[in-house]
């Protein structure tokens, strides 16, 4: 299968496109050289390409980042889908299209609405909830007004080796990884309590290709493990995981204006429909995060 993928230098991305490949598609990846919110340029790279489908990865994806540029996550998250459907229209056999959304679209859930199924209400609270739900409208246009094969994903907080620090998991293990180098006694934390569903990455992009193939056009999956997690529980585990006896300290810099108290997603349409299931264990992942500091911290 060729396989065309928007953000492919990013976390995800990377993971993606190793995965593709190891399952025998001819991938192509684009990123910043090519800015989807550019009908153009998009365009053009779409058609050099011919896929037979698209992985629409390409987002500003830092949920408090967004809050000070609410314009720009618009921009890129919105227009940026737009052009790559539109893209993906043009091309003689249009591809799947593969719209990767977010489990943030579902904003502050109560416990009884818990878990969290595909008829949850979407109620987005950050700049960047929002623009993914936008864009989600978008897909969902192309899909009923011009018939195209596009399918939208909402995946929960997906964690693991070579994500940024921006990031709860991945910047908690490097903080613990730099404490123990360099001798600190602490770690600064954000909010502590806020609980979620956590998948291992490649775990995640398993479910990506598994969807292309054998996802229905114009639904909408879940990716998640089923369970949810609190930060602190993740924290504590790693520092057993490391072995290290660090006091964790909150920083009010590091804690965000506005969270989500807890996120937790039930996946079986995604699992009727492909039969993915999450295989790789959380304590696998945590210890594959500090791994992937431990080489990255000097």
């Amino acid at each position: 299968m060729r396989a065309f993928v928007t953000g492919g230098e990013g976390f995800v991305g990377r993971h993606l496109s190793d995965h593709l490949e190891a399952m025998g598609d001819k991938v192509t990846s684009v990123d910043q050289e090519v800015d989807v919110a550019d009908p153009a340029a998009i365009a053009a790279a779409v058609a050099d390409a011919r896929p037979e489908a698209i992985y629409h990865l390409a987002a500003l994806s830092h949920v408090g980042a967004s809050w000070e540029f609410p314009g720009e996550v618009l921009r890129v998250n919105v227009l940026g889908t737009a052009g790559v459907l539109s893209a993906a229209r043009a091309l003689p056999e249009p591809p799947v299209v593969l719209v990767i959304s977010s489990a943030e679209v579902y904003g502050a859930v109560t416990e009884d609405e818990l878990p969290i199924d595909e008829s949850t209400p979407v109620r987005p609270v950050s700049p960047y909830a929002a623009s993914k739900a936008a864009a989600e409208q978008l897909a969902f246009q192309a899909s009923r007004g011009y018939g195209q094969p596009v399918i939208v994903v909402r995946p929960f907080n997906h964690v693991g080796p070579g994500q940024a620090p921006t990031f709860a998991v991945s910047a908690l293990a490097k903080r613990i990884v730099e404490a123990q180098k360099f001798g600190s006694s602490s770690v600064a934390v954000g909010t502590l309590s806020a609980r979620r569903d956590y998948t291992d990455v490649r775990d995640v992009v398993r479910a990506y290709r598994a969807l292309v193939v054998d996802g229905a056009a114009g639904e909408t999956y879940n990716v998640c493990s089923g369970l949810d997690v609190s930060v602190s529980k993740v924290a504590d585990r790693l520092c057993e995981l490391a072995g290290a006896n660090v006091e964790l300290v909150t920083d009010p810099s590091l804690v965000r204006a506005v969270d989500l108290p807890v996120l937790r997603g039930d996946c079986q349409r995604l699992t009727r429909a492909t039969g993915w299931r999450p295989e790789i264990p959380f304590d696998q992942t945590l210890a594959d995060v500090l791994a992937y500091w431990r080489e990255k911290v000097t």
